[in-house]
């Protein structure tokens, strides 16, 4: 009888310790799947705002791109055959606001479909990443067009006595008022994408 205790004690241990393994198992697998699950709803917070920031990026560098482009203004005076008239087009570096400001209006809509699948994939890596290195190059682009119009603008309305050249907004008010305020909106478009670029960095960090 006392081996039959031994052998059953030896069959019993083993018994034991593999329930107690087996009650371990699911409680790991538990903690991992919230933690995951926390990550995900985070990084799709992160994806959410990040798709209505390129709705407002949109809307500044369109409304930026539209001003500019309209920002065209005749002189009145008694004969139509002398007239002066100043437009974007006068100007090498408004036509190329105009065109870079139409570039980033474009990117930012195309990129719209590229933030919906953050948010409906937030632990995707992919995606962010090239959210990440386009919006980097575009934020370069837009800050050169709206760096390079502001100082044009700055010389419309101040002029430089150095070179003899007059400011010419004290005749044309509506044409430097149009252009101005194209500028301040391509800098808005600049702090948005500024922001973007954060949020994918952000996004793309391990928790």
């Amino acid at each position: 009888s006392r081996k039959m205790k031994n052998e059953s004690t030896v069959i019993n241990v083993p018994a034991e310790s593999s329930s107690a393994m087996k009650g371990k198992a699911p409680l790991i697998g538990v903690a991992k799947d919230h933690t995951t699950s926390g990550s995900g709803g985070y990084k799709r917070g992160l994806s959410i705002f990040d798709f209505l920031l390129r709705l407002a990026a949109i809307i500044a560098a369109s409304v930026a791109a539209g001003t500019m482009f309209t920002s065209d203004e005749t002189l009145p005076f008694f004969t139509q055959f002398l007239q002066f008239e100043a437009g974007y087009d006068d100007l090498p570096t408004y036509q190329f606001f105009v065109i870079a400001m139409s570039i980033v209006s474009g990117y930012l809509l195309l990129s719209l479909p590229i933030s919906v699948v953050t948010i409906v994939r937030p632990l995707a890596t992919a995606p962010r990443l090239l959210l990440l290195v386009l919006d980097t190059a575009a934020l370069a682009f837009n800050m050169a067009a709206a760096s390079s119009a502001a100082a044009i603008s700055y010389l419309a309305h101040n002029g430089n006595q150095n070179t003899n050249w007059l400011p010419i907004c004290q005749q044309f008010g509506d044409f430097c008022l149009k252009s101005s305020g194209a500028v301040v909106y391509s800098f808005v478009a600049v702090v948005f994408f500024t922001i973007l670029v954060v949020l994918s960095g952000v996004a793309l960090k391990r928790h």
